[in-house]
């Protein structure tokens, strides 16, 4: 595992960037982890997919669904491709601090 310096804070990386521990996550790492998946300004609408996706992985341990994420956040998928240009699972996964979600690319 490689360790890199996101948002001042040197944090321990898998393969694809996806953080090993969620629990060293901040709004500065996130803000570093947007500039690395074509996110370069976090609008509030990033902000509520992200702190959707992190509620619901701290409630059951798993990332969820894509269709559960646009329905339970109200953001179309088409959408949720604008907001996260390289994906909802790769994307807004990794800028939400979570390990990479199963059967993510």
């Amino acid at each position: 595992m490689a360790k890199v310096n996101l948002g001042g804070v040197e944090i321990e990386v898998d393969e694809d960037g996806f953080i090993v521990d969620p629990n060293v996550w901040n709004e500065k790492v996130a803000q570093a982890l947007a500039s690395t998946e074509d996110v370069p300004n976090m609008s509030e609408e990033h902000w509520k997919v992200v702190k959707y996706l992190r509620d619901y992985y701290q409630k059951y341990n798993i990332a969820p669904m894509i269709r559960k994420m646009c329905k339970d956040t109200q953001v179309d998928l088409k959408h949720m491709y604008e907001l996260f240009p390289t994906g909802p699972a790769k994307g807004a996964c990794k800028i939400a601090g979570l390990p990479k979600p199963t059967g993510c690319v």
